[in-house]
């Protein structure tokens, strides 16, 4: 399934110690079902090493947006956990914990 993503980082939450190689910046990216309050269903953040993950340590969010195309269909999220009418929702991404090096 092909998505196109809007997404806003924001720079200065970033630090020279978030980059690998010294030029590469590795973030996770969910799609969810729901929006929020701004119409947002895209969140990113840093790339968590395993270690960070299993000790639950707390996400680096650096930015957020939204899905603008789906399959060729305007996708909208549902909205207060409805979803919406006359338009087939994109199916869920699952969500990979890998840590790739791009």
């Amino acid at each position: 399934m092909a998505q196109l993503i809007s997404l806003s980082i924001d720079t200065k939450k970033l630090s020279k110690s978030d980059f690998k190689n010294g030029q590469y910046l590795n973030v996770t990216i969910a799609i969810n079902d729901n929006e929020n309050e701004y119409g947002q269903n895209v969140s990113a953040w840093i790339t968590q090493e395993k270690e960070a993950r299993e000790n639950e340590e707390p996400r680096s969010y650096v930015g957020n947006g939204k899905t603008i195309w789906a399959d060729g269909k305007v996708f909208t999220p549902e909205k207060n956990g409805k979803k919406p009418t006359g338009k087939k929702p994109a199916a869920k991404k699952k969500q990979e914990d890998d840590d790739f090096p791009f």
